[in-house]
């Protein structure tokens, strides 16, 4: 993730080009939701003024103290703006994303449909919860995922 000027923390550079203006939910924003199990739509995310999105990217969602605080939130926020009520999604138990001991095999698959070579396991432990997240997400099947190959550059998992 980059620092630089105009460039918010907790957005990646792969995401810098439609998620630094906060037009788009950054990859941060959208762990956090998953984790409290909040399904909010881009629409809902740009009726949401440009304060409350720099909040909702600050906001920690960590422990279920502070996930059960991010969604009330962003729940709070979402009604008032829109008049409606998030959907709610699923929780899951064990999320891909926090295991750093097994590589997900939608994230293998995908680097094999793009005869790129297989992560290691050290590569894999290596990454923080926040990339590993945005590599599951960017890798999902039936998406252009035209940002996979920029983070794994970012990363520093393919070279250029």
């Amino acid at each position: 993730m980059n620092a630089q000027p105009g460039v918010r923390p907790g957005i990646f550079d792969f995401e810098r080009d439609f998620a630094g203006s906060l037009h788009c939910i950054p990859m941060s924003v959208r762990l956090k939701l998953d984790c409290c199990g909040v399904k909010l739509s881009l629409k809902q995310w740009n009726r949401l003024p440009s304060e409350e999105r720099h909040r909702l990217l600050e906001l920690p969602c960590d422990s279920a103290q502070t996930c059960a605080s991010f969604r009330q939130d962003v729940v709070g926020m979402v009604e008032a703006r829109t008049g409606a009520t998030p959907k709610a999604l699923p929780i899951e138990a064990d999320p891909a994303w926090d295991a750093d001991s097994r590589i997900p095999g939608q994230l293998s698959a995908y680097l094999q449909a793009l005869r790129l070579p297989p992560l290691t396991a050290a590569q894999w432990r290596g990454l923080g919860r926040l990339q590993r997240y945005a590599l599951l997400k960017l890798s999902r099947p039936g998406h252009a995922n035209h940002n996979f190959i920029p983070a794994l550059r970012e990363f520093a998992l393919l070279r250029s």
